[in-house]
Order: structure tokens, then C-alpha cells, then sequence
């Protein structure tokens, strides 16, 4: 892949993953209309520091080496000069190097990440599938659905990305999430931070 355009945000975005962005700086309107046009993903990173706004002063901007492709699943347009949309994650990517152009948006060249091995969660971690189920049917009687179709309760890495995305953690926690290979050894983790929650909340 050519450089690739990049959206820093203070989240992690996990494969699979929703995503939902107001967007209204000049930067961002173009690539949204970019990737549109070429019907082509952009980058998701989260910021380790600096922030999201292109501004003249403040803390200088550096990016985590890991981010996640995101797939613009719905577009919209309520006025002039702002945009609605709905993203899904997808792969992994390792950032090699970046730059930024004039308008303050940045690009980066990448190099893929490998997508979670297909395997279901093991005997040990059938309390956190059910814990995740209960969440999502609970959600879903209040009209929430915080989780893109298809659901996939069999597969550990989609269990786990979607714990890392409704725990509160801190965003660090969550970009050591994102590049742990293993996701058994993932959902390891998701389990050891709820019983660290759960304890806590006794």
C-alpha cells in the first residue's frame, strides 16, 4: 500500500469495531471524500500525546506504532461542512513512518499486522462470553447496539476486542490490548482487569 491517510483520535480502534466520528475540519472532510471516492480504507491510530485539533501551539503530536483500518460504512451529511460517519475496524498495521502535509493531515507508510488466529475461546473463558452476551442483550432492550453485525461469540478475538472497547481503561491498556498477538492470551487479560473491577466494586 502507497501512504496511507491517517486519523489520530485519543480511542483504539479494534477489527471489528465501530467507529463514529463528527467530522468539520477541512483535512478530514477531504480524505473522508477521498476514501469515498476510491472506495479505500484510512488509518486509525491513537494519539500517545498532543492532540487532535491541528493547532499552532500546545504539545506536539506522536502516534502509538500500532493502528487499525477503518472501513467507512455509512456517510452523512446533515449541513454544509460536516459529515457523519460510521467506520468499521479492520486489519492491523504497523506504522514505518509518517509525515504530515501542509493542511496538518498526516500520512503514513505501513506495513499489515496479522489478523487474530480463528480460534473460540477456551473452556476457562466461557464466563466472560456469557458476561458479553447478557451486555449485548441488555443493551439492546435499551436501543443501544454498540457492536457491528455479525456477532461472533465463537471466535476469542472478537470477544476480546469487544471487552477492550466497553471497559473503561485507560488508552494506553487498551494499545497494549490491540497488539497482543494471542487473542486467548487477550481475553487472558480482559479476565484478569473485570475480576481487578469486579473485586473492586465489593
Amino acid at each position: 500500500m502507497d501512504e496511507l491517510p491517517l486519523f489520530p483520535l485519543r480511542t483504539v480502534l479494534f477489527p471489528d469495531g465501530l467507529l463514529e466520528l463528527k467530522i468539520f475540519e477541512a483535512r478530514y472532510l477531504d480524505l473522508v471524500s477521498r476514501c469515498l471516492r476510491a472506495q479505500a480504507p484510512f488509518g486509525v491510530v491513537a494519539l500517545r500525546s498532543g492532540g487532535e485539533a491541528r493547532t499552532s501551539e500546545g504539545e506536539p503530536v506522536e502516534l502509538y506504532e500500532v493502528g487499525t483500518l477503518a472501513e467507512l460504512v455509512e456517510v452523512d451529511a446533515p449541513q454544509p461542512g460536516i459529515l457523519f460517519v460510521r467506520c468499521r475496524g479492520g486489519a492491523r498495521f504497523a506504522l514505518r513512518r509518517t509525515r504530515q502535509e501542509r493542511d496538518g493531515l498526516w500520512l503514513g507508510e505501513i506495513d499489515p499486522v496479522a489478523a487474530d488466529v480463528e480460534i473460540a475461546p477456551s473452556p476457562g473463558q466461557e464466563g466472560l462470553v456469557r458476561r458479553l452476551t447478557d451486555a449485548v442483550a441488555a443493551l439492546a432492550a435499551h436501543g443501544s447496539a454498540p457492536f457491528l453485525e455479525p456477532h461472533r461469540f465463537d471466535s476469542a478475538g472478537w470477544v476480546a476486542n469487544r471487552w477492550c472497547e466497553i471497559l473503561p481503561l485507560p488508552i494506553e491498556v487498551r494499545q497494549r490490548l490491540l497488539t497482543l498477538a494471542d487473542p486467548l492470551a487477550r481475553l487472558d487479560v480482559v479476565a484478569s482487569l473485570l475480576r481487578v473491577r469486579d473485586e473492586s466494586a465489593t
